[in-house]
């Protein structure tokens, strides 16, 4: 490095030096011009805050008045506010009990009391609520538990004693067709048949288990079980042995073994194709003359078994009408339904039905009674009791304690022409010609429909379905009520007499009035209408159905 470049940074070196000793200095001293200035800002502050109120300045101060206590509020220019609060306010302090003196308190003989006082009071109280509780739920009004029932006590059964005659197809594909509307009508149980093979009196020709061609195919058959199923409408299979000859009931004493034996093979096949029970007539002389033998058809039908593990049902019938054999029939057969003659037509004087009613009913339970008017051996409730009566007769079998049991073709009022199995008539939307042609199908439908509410109500109205049965009245008008725990009351009245009757119809049970369901005659007894039980007016063969609440 030469001598020129060496003096010129040792000129810069010692200009160097003052300045950073000047920039020190100047740093200090403007330290401390800035603290002074804030001092005077400050001070020039309190000044300010001590100067009255301008609405004109640039620092506007505000006295508000807070409960009585005054409060200064300064709007400084950066929009910050500082409140200040007189020392009275600030002086104000809540002192409480601390840890210590809250013991001691608590340790002194009256707060001891007070505090067992509160405890007292406080039990007795809850004991109270729970007494109150308990004192309601006792005299609260208790609900029944609803009595054990089984499949065929829930509806009515629809019987079918000739395939031919029920469909136009005239065979068991027929009769499927229809389960719609048998499903309308509440059915809940379908009796088909005799269809088996089974050649007039000849007891060695039988075949249980062979159905007849004129009926159908057992895969028709099994169809049609299938079908129902799915409806909810059990089917239940007519096998009395004998049923298109005169010999019986099932041929004769030397017979009647090899049926019975046979009949036991036959009812295991049955149950393992699905049907839901078995109808036979002549059950008296059968369980009379091998009792054993017929200890084992009720096993086999009665029993449930791993296929068919659901309850079935064992339908008797017999020829007898008075209600004490019926009753002592009942016991000795063991059946789940005995169909009879009780409730023969024909008999204007009530006394007996309702004796015979009163009997039954007080004799057993009602799970175990059937109602029928009509069959297939004795044909069809329209040329039994005549076209006036046949909803009077269908209110009375629907609304008795137990299972009603049809014919097919009683629910439209049909006729027997010269045959007990006449043509079961389907109404269609063709055009009829002829005026009475016209009235015809308008009574037919009218019937249906009387039918199918009376059975909808049946379904649904636990009162109809297994309430319990009191007589009201036995003279040539029959009245009963029926009752279920805390459900609506059903009043059935008939009047069977050929002029105008009048029921005074009094009793703890009843009310003053009640309200109609239904009528036979429906202008004169409106739906809906009210009516005076002391003054209930009924024309010749006219009934109503009428209802009340329960009130306690």
């Amino acid at each position: 490095m030469n001598t020129e470049e060496t003096n010129v940074k040792d000129a810069e070196t010692k200009d160097a030096e003052p300045k950073e000793a000047v920039g020190t200095a100047q740093v200090a001293a403007d330290a401390d011009a800035t603290e002074a200035d804030v001092s005077e800002a400050d001070l020039d502050q309190e000044e300010q805050e001590k100067q009255p109120m301008t609405g004109g300045e640039d620092r506007d101060e505000e006295a508000l008045s807070t409960g009585g206590e005054e409060v200064s509020v300064a709007a400084e220019k950066n929009g910050s506010v500082k409140l200040k609060i007189p020392e009275e306010a600030e002086a104000v302090k809540f002192t409480g009990l601390n840890k210590e003196e809250l013991m001691r308190v608590a340790g002194t003989p009256g707060w001891v009391r007070t505090r067992w006082a509160l405890l007292v009071v406080f039990w007795l109280g809850w004991l109270g609520m729970l007494g109150g509780a308990v004192l309601i739920i006792l005299q609260a009004p208790r609900c029944r538990d609803l009595p054990a029932t089984n499949w065929w006590n829930e509806g009515p059964l629809y019987q079918i004693g000739n395939i031919q005659a029920f469909t136009d197809a005239q065979d068991l594909k027929g009769v499927e067709q229809k389960i719609n509307s048998l499903s309308q009508l509440k059915v809940r149980g379908l009796v088909v048949g005799p269809i088996h093979v089974a050649p007039a009196d000849e007891a060695m020709s039988l075949r249980f288990e062979e159905i007849s061609s004129k009926a159908g195919s057992l895969e028709q058959f099994k169809s049609l079980v299938r079908a129902a199923h799915k409806k909810d409408i059990s089917v239940v299979l007519d096998l009395t042995p004998n049923y298109q000859g005169s010999s019986g009931p099932w041929f004769s004493n030397i017979s009647v073994t090899s049926v019975a034996e046979r009949l036991k093979s036959a009812l295991v096949f049955w149950m393992k194709e699905g049907v839901d029970g078995v109808q036979l007539s002549g059950v008296e002389r059968v369980a009379n003359v091998v009792p054993s033998l017929w200890s084992d058809i009720r096993a086999i039908v009665q029993n449930g078994t791993d296929e068919s593990p659901n309850t079935r049902v064992l339908i008797g019938i017999t020829e007898r009408s008075s209600a004490e054999d019926v009753s002592a029939l009942l016991s000795s057969t063991s059946v789940d339904l005995l169909i009879s003659k009780v409730l023969r037509p024909g008999i204007t004087d009530t006394t007996e039905h309702a004796r015979s009613v009163q009997l039954l009913y007080s004799s057993h339970i009602q799970t175990k009674l059937a109602w029928s008017l009509g069959g297939p051996a004795e044909g069809h409730l329209a040329s039994l009791v005549g076209p006036a009566l046949v909803k009077l007769y269908q209110l009375l079998l629907l609304t008795l304690p137990g299972t009603p049991v049809i014919n097919y073709g009683d629910e439209i009022g049909l006729m027997d022409e010269g045959t007990k199995f006449p043509r079961m008539l389907w109404d269609s939307d063709e055009e009829l010609n002829g005026t009475l042609l016209q009235e015809e199908r308008a009574e037919r439908l009218s019937s249906r429909k009387f039918y199918r509410s009376l059975s909808e109500l049946r379904s649904k109205e636990r009162s109809l379905m297994f309430g319990d049965f009191l007589l009201l009245s036995n003279s040539s008008s029959l009245a009963y009520l029926r009752v279920w725990d805390q459900s609506e009351r059903y009043l059935s009245a008939f009047n069977w007499a050929e002029e105008a009757a009048v029921l005074q119809l009094s009793h703890a049970e009843l009310p003053r009035w009640a309200t109609v369901v239904l009528s036979t005659n429906s202008s004169v007894l409106p739906a809906d209408s009210s009516v005076d039980l002391m003054d209930l007016r009924l024309g010749p063969g006219q009934a109503a159905l009428l209802r009340f609440p329960y009130t306690g």
